[in-house]
């Protein structure tokens, strides 16, 4: 049986840290991921606070609008959230360098 710790989604976590890296509010958020106005900042409240999960759809605009890969946001381990992050944001030539040493380290 999975414990209800195990069953919360790391999305609300990933979502409001990236959203208060960048100095965004949730309503800001909502608005620049398409959300109506009116209900973005409700929505995206309970998106952190665990009360609802974003569908994909709905992760990968946030995502955009917060310029993350989709993937920091469904990551439960913070070392591999902050490998994500750092690996989309580095030059094509490192993360070639990265994939390499992480593949002769196995």
């Amino acid at each position: 049986m999975i414990s209800k710790k195990e069953a919360i989604s790391p999305v609300g976590k990933r979502l409001r840290s990236a959203r208060v890296a960048k100095g965004i509010s949730q309503k800001k958020l909502g608005i620049l991921a398409g959300i109506d106005e009116f209900s973005a900042s409700p929505r995206i409240n309970q998106y952190e606070r665990d009360k609802h999960v974003p569908d994909f759809a709905t992760a990968q605009r946030l995502a955009n609008a917060l310029s993350i890969p989709v993937t920091y946001l469904y990551a439960d381990d913070d070392k591999l959230a902050e490998l994500i992050e750092l690996f989309s944001k580095a030059e094509e030539g490192t993360q070639a360098q990265v994939v390499i040493l992480l593949k002769e380290s196995w």
